[in-house]
């Protein structure tokens, strides 16, 4: 019984770690969340795209609101983890430590919500991405299987569900409303945005000038 048991928790490693071999070249074609959303009757719209039908805008948004030290880390931000540490030790509250190779390992191969229980899958996962992908990469599957509303992943099908447009031809106000968006796409509206998120989203576009062209040097590697 012991012997099967260790095969099948073999097998259950090896998927994930093959899957993100192969992700590496291969687009994922479906999601944990795209079969959960699918499952709870939205009509699934997922299109990905290569990175250079995306507008630069969009990857330069989603780095100044998600994650800011992309380009340096090695799939974990360790200082952003620590400081997240010490702010719960001083205020009690927890806050999100998450990159973007996080969310990408969260996206191919886990489920929403939050727990410590996924967040110890989560953490191997995204080092094994970053490993294994150029950030060019990470940042080209996070953009084609991020959820943009109910139902939409993707950034060609949220340009599209939203303004009209594919995602290559985004304008800089379009593309920071698109990361504004990304804590809650259920909710919030890129296209009909709130006061907060037109906040949000001019704080991002200025943030997207700050962090400099060496914050996104990194996605024109190869």
């Amino acid at each position: 019984m012991l012997t099967v048991l260790l095969r099948i928790l073999v097998v259950l490693a090896a998927i994930p770690l093959l899957a993100t071999v192969a992700y590496r070249w291969i687009d994922p074609p479906v999601t944990p969340l795209m079969v959960i959303r699918w499952v709870g009757g939205a009509a699934i719209d997922h299109r990905p795209v290569a990175l250079e039908a995306v507008a630069p805008a969009l990857p330069r948004a989603v780095i100044a609101s998600e994650d800011n030290r992309f380009c340096t880390h090695g799939g974990i931000d360790f200082a952003a983890v620590q400081d997240a540490l010490d702010e719960h030790e001083e205020t009690g509250r927890l806050r999100g430590a998450s990159t973007i190779t996080m969310q990408v390992a969260r996206n191919l191969f886990l489920w929403p919500g939050g727990g410590w229980f996924r967040k110890a899958l989560e953490a191997p996962l995204a080092l094994a991405i970053d490993a294994a992908w150029p950030k060019r990469r990470v940042m080209e599957v996070y953009l084609g299987i991020a959820e943009w509303g109910d139902g939409v992943f993707g950034a060609e099908a949220a340009a599209r569900r939203h303004f009209d447009k594919p995602a290559a031809r985004l304008s800089r106000t379009e593309a920071a409303r698109l990361a504004a968006v990304l804590p809650n796409p259920r909710r919030w509206n890129a296209a009909r945005p709130t006061a907060y998120i037109q906040r949000r989203a001019a704080t991002i576009d200025r943030r997207s000038d700050q962090i400099g062209a060496e914050a996104v040097a990194c996605l024109k590697d190869a």
